[in-house]
């Protein structure tokens, strides 16, 4: 069996062919609803490399080894499956110079399913229909990852260390930055693994090598606990505040004394900040609310002040209620009761819902890394904030699931206590005032086509 696919690419051919060969394109160019786990890669696409990953297929994980061949830049490079679920499976991923400049990926695979004529007749329709839906995926991930890169291309590149890179936004985040050629570090908790670009700390005990931090031109800390991963008892309430403010804190106060500090320091916060505000509009000037998460945040971001105080260029991202993954955070935890129809309003419905799609919430944070003039707070979250009621109605459309069924928040209570009442039921109605007055272009301005993206589900 046969499969081609074309991407035109908004830059040229050079540029592309360089995109794949840094290790954060795997990530990046892995769908966004399959949960991949890289095992071991060679650093290169050259011949005789490897790649070996394990993917879900039903209950069970499968293992993929792929081998390299055919290494040509930057007009091709192709692959072959060596273990895996196929039968056979041969990739030629061939660049072709377009005449504007720009150029056009041709993805031609060649692939066996197992049992030949009864595998085809079986399974070979829903297997290119998953093919042609994995391809979809990359071409779109792969032009608007090129097209940011390209708006920052005249800008020198950045030596980055990121602490919280293993988590849900910090693995899209180091990808992203990898592929646009910024040497990317890792803030570890864990022994670093060998020669690779990781440097350890631990903030529990406030221990942390100031001479490692030397010659970094950013810092991004993405780090604390969970907030919606467990019942919120008063340790573990006290526990999300303190990872998140003696983390912050160490890092703030080491950079501030760096012989050589970095241009910019970035620390993730959340609209949490704003409380349960009802039907208030929220913009980054508005006063922060009362309760645990409020007092969390402002904590938080009050953590960061010896490295404002130092003269780094210090940036809060308050990310939205929901950061759009379909492989875990909140979005993930709705999937499975709105598949079976069972995703409908919490409540009455009319509490507003913050969101932002995962690509929205990268591009942003780039953004703001790479704008000088950029500091303080910044909402990330869509413009195109809706109450529950509706968000539940738009997922269900996407799934093809009715989405009428209300839950009420005593059932919410009963299941996660007061941490799942909180985070269902406060109407918080924030607005991204300061991304739009810098310029920036969202990807995902409205709920649906952020969700379609999301689940690859664009018919």
């Amino acid at each position: 069996m046969e499969y081609t696919h074309i991407t035109q690419v908004p830059d040229d051919i050079e540029t592309t062919f360089a995109w794949h060969e840094r290790k954060g394109s795997f990530r990046r160019l892995m769908p966004p609803w399959e949960e991949v786990e890289e095992v071991r890669a060679d650093p290169t696409l050259e011949n005789g490399s490897e790649r070996i990953f394990r993917f879900p297929m039903g209950p069970i994980k499968l293992q993929w080894i792929a081998r390299h061949k055919g290494y040509n830049p930057p007009h091709a490079f192709a692959d072959d499956m060596i273990k895996g679920p196929f039968k056979s499976w041969s990739h030629v991923h061939a660049f072709i110079s377009n005449d504007d400049g720009t150029c056009r990926i041709e993805d031609r695979v060649e692939f066996r399913v197992p049992l030949g004529g009864l595998g085809r007749l079986v399974a070979g329709r829903s297997v290119r229909k998953r093919i042609d839906r994995m391809f979809n995926a990359r071409g779109i991930r792969l032009t608007r990852d090129i097209q940011r890169h390209k708006e920052f291309k005249h800008m020198p590149r950045k030596k980055i260390l990121i602490a919280g890179s293993s988590g849900l936004i910090g693995r899209q985040l180091v990808a992203f930055l990898d592929t646009g050629n910024h040497e990317v570090w890792r803030l570890v908790r864990r022994t670093p693994v060998k020669d690779a670009q990781e440097i350890q700390w631990d903030p529990k005990n406030g221990t942390l090598d100031a001479a490692s931090l030397e010659g970094f031109d950013a810092v991004i800390h993405l780090g604390g606990a969970g907030i919606g991963d467990k019942r919120w008892s008063k340790k573990r309430m006290e526990f999300i505040r303190t990872s998140r403010t003696e983390s912050t804190g160490l890092l703030a106060r080491t950079l501030a004394n760096l012989e050589n500090k970095p241009e910019v320091f970035m620390i993730a916060s959340a609209i949490g900040y704003y409380g349960n505000r009802g039907n208030e509009e929220l913009t980054e000037s508005s006063k922060a609310g009362e309760g645990y998460l409020p007092e969390t945040c402002i904590a938080w971001e009050a953590a960061a002040q010896p490295a404002k105080d130092a003269g780094i260029r210090t940036i809060h991202t308050r990310s939205g209620g929901i950061v759009l993954d379909a492989t875990g955070g909140g979005l993930g935890q709705m999937l499975l009761p709105a598949k079976l129809g069972a995703g409908g309003p919490i409540g009455r419905g009319r509490q507003w819902l913050s969101w932002i799609s995962m690509d929205d919430e990268v591009y942003a944070m780039h953004h703001l890394l790479m704008t000088q003039s950029c500091e303080g707070a910044y909402n990330l979250v869509s413009p195109g904030i809706v109450p529950q009621k509706q968000f539940a109605k738009v997922l269900g459309k996407v799934l093809r699931r009715p989405a009428f069924i209300p839950t009420p928040p005593f059932g919410i209570w009963i299941l996660f206590g007061k941490m799942g009442v909180t985070l269902t039921t406060d109407s918080t109605k924030v607005l991204p005032k300061r991304l739009i007055d810098i310029g920036y272009r969202f990807e995902h301005p409205t709920l649906e086509p952020a969700l379609r993206d999301t689940l690859g589900l664009w018919k």
